[in-house]
């Protein structure tokens, strides 16, 4: 027996007083009303009405239960409506992760334009560089840089990451720019460190359409990209520095591009989450905000004939 219809049903014959009367507002006939009330007599052993021909009256029994279920019952089912409703509705909490660079530079500008829109919609962002495990820490979209997520989830490449050779303009006035791959080893260079391994992590580099990695002179090794950067930007030497961090500084000439014929772009940013059929609409309308908002984005992307062209100005420059 459905206790929770039976209960409901309960509920509406005694504020109406009238089997037929809760049949019409139940949308139902009254001979299933009177099942459903002689089911639930049966399932609970008390009779819950008197019935005569003309009127149903509450048993002691009946009185009780009303006085008991009725406000309980009036929560449970605001409770479930709001439930079913959570698909359709535009308010609550969406929680996020990425990782902090991907946060600050990528997302938090989107964050402002997504709750413009959308104000009663709240964002929980959590910042960490490793793969969230979505189901188990409750996270509804993640973010992420580098390779695609691996796990059982939906994931959707939004834009191309480059990995770029770069310097400031002071650093060019001490050193000559790199012409080649090999050139590398008479810099000094600044590195990322492998999260896993703690080690300085090779630059890569496309070579004939495939992926090649260097080993460089580090003599600066940090754990956050956007430490790298800053590093590249104070001169302290040559980096490979994300398209998302340099893309910027390289337009507004504070970095200067070298070796852009091997530029990688084998990374990419990817939204990932969790395949479900009753998906909150508001994750779904965060998710397609985010995909329209950052899709093939060329603010953190440099074109291929662009960066030539930044390569080409910086050269004139020093003559």
């Amino acid at each position: 027996m459905d206790e929770l219809r039976a209960l409901s049903t309960f509920v509406r014959v005694a504020e109406l007083g009238s089997f037929n009367k809760a049949a019409l507002a139940q949308a139902t006939t009254p001979q299933a009303v009177s099942k459903t009330i002689r089911q639930l007599e049966q399932h609970l052993g008390v009779r819950l009405f008197h019935r005569t021909t003309r009127k149903n009256s509450l048993t002691e029994e009946g009185e009780r239960l009303l006085h008991s279920a009725r406000p309980n019952l009036d929560g449970l089912v605001e409770a479930l409506t709001r439930a079913r409703s959570a698909v359709r509705s535009d308010e609550g909490l969406v929680r996020v992760s990425a990782a902090g660079a991907v946060a600050r530079q990528v997302l938090v500008p989107m964050l402002a334009a997504f709750q413009a829109q959308h104000p009663a919609i709240q964002i929980d962002l959590l910042l960490e560089d490793r793969f969230t495990d979505l189901v188990g820490e409750r996270i509804d979209v993640g973010f992420r840089a580098g390779n695609p997520p691996e796990a059982q989830v939906i994931a959707r490449r939004l834009f191309t990451i480059q990995q770029i050779v770069c310097a400031s303009p002071g650093y060019f006035e001490q050193h000559a720019a790199p012409e080649r791959l090999q050139d590398l080893l008479l810099h000094r260079c600044t590195a990322y460190r492998q999260p896993g391994t703690g080690r300085p992590m090779p630059w890569e580099f496309e070579v004939d359409g495939s992926a090649v990695f260097h080993h460089v002179p580090v003599v600066l090794c940090s754990s956050e990209p956007e430490a790298d950067c800053l590093a590249v930007l104070a001169g302290i030497g040559l980096g490979q520095v994300d398209s998302i961090n340099a893309a910027a500084a390289l337009r507004d000439g504070r970095l200067v591009p070298v070796l852009t014929g091997h530029v990688s772009e084998r990374m990419g940013l990817y939204l990932y989450y969790a395949q479900r059929a009753d998906m909150p609409g508001r994750v779904r309308r965060f998710i397609d905000f985010s995909t329209t908002w950052l899709r093939d984005s060329k603010q953190f992307y440099v074109p291929p004939a662009e960066l030539r062209a930044l390569a080409r100005r910086a050269r004139a420059a020093r003559r």
